[in-house]
């Protein structure tokens, strides 16, 4: 599927024949006929709706009051900035740009106050053991004490920081030597190979250094939201 579709795009790249309509129309057509075509109605708890009556009436959930925020000092803190990565392709520049302490402090805040935090980053670093379910940031790669805007930054721009995956804050603790650890659910298939399945624990360096957004309801970080 993935080459078919591929193969079609590149085709219409090498031939300047972009028209989005039809563009979109083949590559459904091609998804439909690999997997199926997603459904138009299914049923739930014994009622048959739509999948936006599910999101509305069950889920209810508002994409509109979430938010996402960035730390990079390649814009001004206090703005919405760009997030330069491919897959924000559309280079949507809606994103809060906050200083770094105020992005953890804003990650923790939220979970304390019952929030969970979306977050995404680098998951392709020596320092991450799926089977020790731990990511952390190696005494080779960069002292604790030295981990501030500036090693962000610059592991940003030479590409050593990418944006590899999304996945979900949903806890945080102080162990007694005064070390956070985050509890990260994680969705990938690395993180069935641990003791603890489809969790992780980050030391709060990996997400200070590696992590580089997060997105999460707007209550949560309301200080921190620049208004368009």
């Amino acid at each position: 599927m993935f080459e078919e579709m591929k193969t079609y795009l590149m085709s219409l790249k090498q031939s300047n024949a972009w028209n989005e309509r039809v563009a979109i129309e083949t590559i459904r057509s091609i998804m439909d006929h690999y997997i199926g075509h997603p459904p138009e109605v299914f049923t739930h708890d014994g009622r048959e709706m739509t999948p936006l009556e599910f999101l509305h009436n069950e889920v209810k959930v508002d994409p509109d009051e979430y938010v996402d925020m960035l730390s990079f000092m390649s814009s001004p803190y206090g703005e919405r900035a760009e997030y330069e990565v491919p897959d924000n392709w559309w280079h949507g520049d809606h994103y809060n740009n906050i200083p770094l302490d105020d992005f953890m402090d804003a990650i923790k805040n939220s979970v304390e106050n019952g929030y969970t935090v979306c977050i995404g980053g680098d998951v392709s670093e020596s320092g991450y053991f799926p089977k020790k379910d731990v990511a952390v940031v190696p005494s080779y790669d960069i002292p604790s004490a030295y981990i501030d805007e500036n090693a962000r930054q610059f592991r940003f721009n030479n590409e050593t920081t990418t944006d590899d995956h999304a996945i979900h804050i949903v806890g945080y603790k102080q162990a007694e030597d005064g070390v956070t650890w985050f509890l990260i659910k994680d969705s990938g298939s690395g993180a069935r190979n641990g003791r603890n399945k489809g969790f992780y624990f980050y030391h709060e360096d990996y997400v200070k250094l590696k992590m580089t957004t997060f997105m999460v309801h707007r209550s949560a970080v309301e200080e921190y939201v620049v208004e368009p």
